[in-house]
């Protein structure tokens, strides 16, 4: 490996460095794909971890966020109940998959096996020189899933992709692909069952055909001391529909990328995100959508509740290109800041070369409304239950969205509890 680069300047970033060589030996992978592991490194190293100068990390200035890093370690850890009962349960404990039963019509094979053969070096690369998660996972992805819904298939069960850690560090890689018309549920869920600080990066890769129809909810409730990196990649077919749905819910500092490609005409993507901040935590949610053809359509509401001293971050981007007419594009981003000291930063943007579109954005940033509450509190309800409520009915409207009674009641016990822990 040619390390021949500046050294590093912080601590995280010489940790990084430290973690791989202990772990190189050890990351599966033929000679191509150790050559990309090398070279993602090897951009790390010589960039270093990314500040307020670049652009799209401007309000995660990761080189002063990030001080250090767990060291690697395999731990053990316990699966969780799934999150709605009878789902088809994919594990990934403490970053290692399972041998679960794919029904028919799935095609189930672990990542570890992608790389060992070779087939994934080509997946190991960066979206561009500030893919800080893309080259950090890429380097030390040691396993996941890959698989694919045929054509006109539609799985029944809600497919849970359970990651569970005990500290340490976890780097998986999911790559999903739907067939023409296929159709299935997907959570992608993150959890942590001790308090020892660990670190999970994940990138998720989804490609949908013609037709298919896809929600796919990625579920972040990592534990107060851990740090989170993930990004999702979606290219949508003609006609395709895709129902993206974040949920934060823990973790110390997170970032979550998700980037987009309304690639056929007819796209469609639902994006509902709801993060829920407290303690002295720092979420970052950032989209890149890019309407390329014309007559597609997007949906993006952001949702947060503030809470402490925690600090939140939505970047929304949506980039119309020239030839994409007909396009309708509508972004808002809601807070609800319930503390002094709490921090919410919004930042949406149109980039837009066509001159036939319906887009927009918006933001606003309130606290609860002092008539709603009064009118609960005049009613027997007492001050603090009535908050609850309040605040439930302001991020339970975009969970009530979803087509499946049981997965809309478990998200709203999830976010009900995590309300009354920290409220």
């Amino acid at each position: 490996m040619n390390m021949q680069t500046k050294p590093p300047h912080t601590a995280a970033e010489q940790a990084i460095v430290d973690s791989f060589a202990e772990m190189i030996g050890q990351l599966p992978g033929d000679a191509p794909v150790t050559a990309a592991r090398d070279k993602l490194l090897s951009d790390i190293s010589t960039s270093g971890l990314p500040t307020r100068r670049i652009e799209s990390w401007h309000y995660t200035d990761l080189r002063n966020l990030m001080r250090d890093l767990p060291k690697p370690g395999k731990g053990s850890a316990t699966l969780a109940e799934p999150l709605v009962r009878g789902s088809l349960v994919l594990p990934m404990v403490q970053g290692q998959s399972g041998e679960p039963s794919a029904p028919e019509g799935l095609e189930l094979e672990p990542f570890m096996d992608l790389l060992v053969s070779g087939a994934a070096a080509k997946s190991l690369t960066a979206r561009g020189s500030d893919d800080l998660i893309g080259q950090f996972n890429g380097a030390f992805v040691q396993d996941g899933y890959s698989f694919t819904v045929a054509a006109d298939t539609v799985i029944d069960e809600i497919i849970e992709i359970q990651s569970v850690q005990s500290g340490g560090q976890v780097h998986s890689r999911y790559a999903a692909s739907f067939g023409a018309k296929a159709g299935a549920t997907v959570i992608e869920r993150y959890l942590a069952d001790t308090s020892d600080a660990g670190l999970s990066t994940a990138v998720s890769s989804l490609e949908l055909a013609d037709g298919a129809e896809v929600t796919w909810i990625i579920l972040q409730g990592c534990g107060d001391a851990d740090q989170h990196l993930g990004q999702l990649n979606a290219r949508l077919g003609a006609d395709a529909k895709l129902k993206l749905y974040v949920i934060n819910a823990g973790g110390k500092l997170v970032r979550q990328e998700l980037h987009v490609e309304a690639a056929g005409e007819g796209a469609h993507l639902d994006l509902r995100c709801v993060n829920l901040l407290a303690g002295e935590s720092h979420t970052d949610v950032t989209l890149t959508l890019g309407h390329n053809v014309p007559n597609t359509t997007s949906s993006e509401i952001v949702r947060n509740v503030v809470l402490n001293r925690a600090r939140g971050v939505f970047q929304g981007q949506i980039r119309v290109a020239q030839i994409a007419q007909k396009t309708d594009a509508q972004m808002a981003c809601n807070t609800l800041l319930l503390s002094d000291d709490g921090e919410f930063a919004a930042k949406p943007e149109l980039e837009i070369f066509a001159d036939d579109v319906v887009c927009a954005h918006g933001a606003t940033v309130i606290d609860i409304d002092h008539n709603h509450l009064f009118y609960l509190m005049a009613r027997g309800i007492s001050e603090k239950s009535a908050r609850g409520l309040l605040v439930n009915g302001f991020v339970d409207e975009l969970i009530d969205e979803l087509d499946n009674e049981e997965l809309v009641e478990a998200l709203e016990t999830l976010i009900e509890q995590w309300l009354n822990d920290h409220g």
